[in-house]
């Protein structure tokens, strides 16, 4: 965005790639708009380079996220359907509790146990709130 000119156009495969919400997408035709550049899809092919290419952009990003709902829904549904059936249970665990807790319990600090174990904070904080209840 920062090296786009008057008279340049953003091109993007896909609307979807572009940004996560209809506000996004809208928000970044909006900033080409105040740059005097014009935004590009090339599938489907449209242009804001006129009135009917935004309202279009408008519109396909009202799908896009219609459609990611829907993806979401799905989703969800099937996680809850393989919880039920006691098949899911998350991502395995990447590093033991107890090392968590034997590196904590020689006084090293929890933000320097997750650098050290490529863990983030929570999980030392998680791990080491399991060991007190």
């Amino acid at each position: 965005m920062e090296f786009l000119r008057e008279g340049d156009e953003l091109v993007v495969h896909r609307l979807d790639r572009l940004g996560r919400s209809t506000r996004d997408v809208l928000n970044l035709v909006h900033e080409l708009d105040a740059k005097g550049a014009s935004l590009r899809v090339l599938e489907p092919e449209v242009t804001t380079a006129g009135d009917m290419g935004r309202m279009v952009i408008t519109v396909l990003g009202m799908v896009a996220d219609m459609e990611l709902k829907f993806i979401r829904d799905r989703q969800r549904a099937g996680i809850e359907a393989a919880k039920d059936k006691g098949v899911y249970k998350g991502r395995r665990k990447s590093v033991n509790d107890d090392e968590i807790r034997r590196l904590a319990s020689e006084g090293i600090p929890k933000a320097q146990i997750a650098r050290d174990l490529g863990v983030s904070r929570m999980t030392v904080y998680r791990a080491l709130a399991d060991a007190e209840t």
